[in-house]
């Protein structure tokens, strides 16, 4: 190769990989300011081809994601607030990151290493979700921001010993990633200084035809579960795994979400005015993220597929959103207008020796890594 061959080639080269890197951004900007004057920022992710995500530091919470259709065309498929103000004034666990424990804990009890431990109660006799200031309602610290190649968002909180109850300081990180291929990668750790108990897990409000557009129940969702943890009255696990075999809850073949939703004869989703419990994936962690869930919108033709490691997915139907919150699009958000996974361990798993240990010892570190992949079906239309 003659000089000038090889110096156009390796100049077009690079030229092409600082196109590429150029198609990549992470930008940081003031969201708000909380009441005691602390900022609140947003962090856009943007991968240069369309697929563009936001993370708010309140709650470390995703509050968009646009995504295009079998068309091209672009829509955000996340439920939030376009303001702090509203997530101030109605907070309803949008996008958040949630923990110390996600799920609940009965009676907000738990005993370890023989000490008993009382977590603040929100939610009737029980604790949801890390209590009545859990890592949702707190302001992470955005630590690391990466443009390129892929574009990422590290926030850090740390949870004070006795914080809502639980022992131990926690450190605890979410890393929000864009990968190639319409990939959402969250990424949480957490370590302690003394034994403490974790799940931290992520509750966004998702709707794949476009926040705001309307139910979710022709969405078709696929959960490889065999058994549930049914619940008793205050929605706690009553210690059975149970079937889902000739059940509503038998989601393993794919089925609209809403085809048996309003079986009245099932107390399981009575109680939850819906579907809102725990399906095994299976008994322990897995090694490595696996298919935890597929749901696919056959309007839009857009598809959400969902890995982790983790044993237990949360599926919640949107049952208690009830019109009372309007969200970016100006439209309110109802009953049935979004679906929430969780991958976590168990609900109230302390409470259950059964269902495993959430059990974090210093020197230890908690990892859950929870893959979004996104995909379009161009012949859904067609169903």
């Amino acid at each position: 190769m003659n000089k000038r061959l090889f110096g156009n080639t390796l100049f077009l080269s690079l030229l092409a990989t600082s196109s590429l890197a150029m198609a990549t951004d992470a930008r940081k900007a003031v969201f708000g300011t909380m009441p005691d004057g602390q900022k609140v920022e947003v962090v856009t992710l943007d991968d240069g081809h369309g697929f563009t995500a936001r993370v708010i530091s309140l709650g470390a919470a995703l509050q968009s994601l646009m995504l295009p259709d079998r068309h091209g065309k672009s829509a955000d498929v996340v439920l939030a607030y376009p303001d702090l103000h509203d997530y101030l004034a109605d907070p309803q666990y949008f996008g958040a990151s949630v923990g110390r424990f996600a799920n609940r804990i009965g009676k907000g009890r738990f005993t370890l290493d023989g000490k008993t431990y009382q977590l603040t109660l929100n939610d009737g006799p029980n604790s949801l979700h890390g209590g009545t200031k859990g890592f949702d309602k707190v302001v992470w610290q955005v630590v690391k921001v990466v443009k390129s190649p892929e574009p990422s968002v590290t926030l850090r909180y740390v949870s004070p010993d006795g914080d809502q109850g639980y022992p131990g300081t926690l450190t605890a990180t979410a890393t929000y990633t864009l990968k190639a291929g319409h990939e959402l990668d969250i990424d949480y750790t957490a370590t302690t200084d003394k034994p403490t108990i974790v799940n931290i897990s992520n509750h966004t409000y998702w709707n794949l035809g476009g926040e705001g557009s309307g139910s979710i129940y022709h969405d078709i969702l696929t959960i490889p579960g065999n058994s549930i943890t049914p619940v008793d009255a205050t929605l706690i696990p009553t210690g059975e795994f149970r079937s889902v075999a000739g059940t509503p809850y038998d989601f393993r073949h794919g089925k609209p979400i809403g085809r048996d939703i309003r079986d009245g004869k099932e107390e399981q989703l009575l109680r939850g005015h819906g579907y809102d419990m725990n399906w095994v994936i299976s008994r322990t962690k897995a090694a490595a993220p696996r298919l935890m869930a597929k749901v696919e919108d056959p309007h839009s033709g857009r598809v959400l597929t969902l890995l982790s490691a983790q044993p237990g997915l949360q599926f919640y139907s949107g049952n208690f959103l009830d019109g009372t919150s309007v969200g970016k699009s100006g439209r309110i958000y109802r009953q049935g207008d979004a679906f929430v996974l969780e991958p976590q361990m168990f609900p109230d798993t302390p409470n259950h020796p059964d269902f495993g240990s959430a059990r974090l010892a210093p020197g230890q570190t908690y990892h859950n890594h929870i893959i979004y992949r996104f995909s379009v079906n161009k012949e859904a239309g067609k169903h």
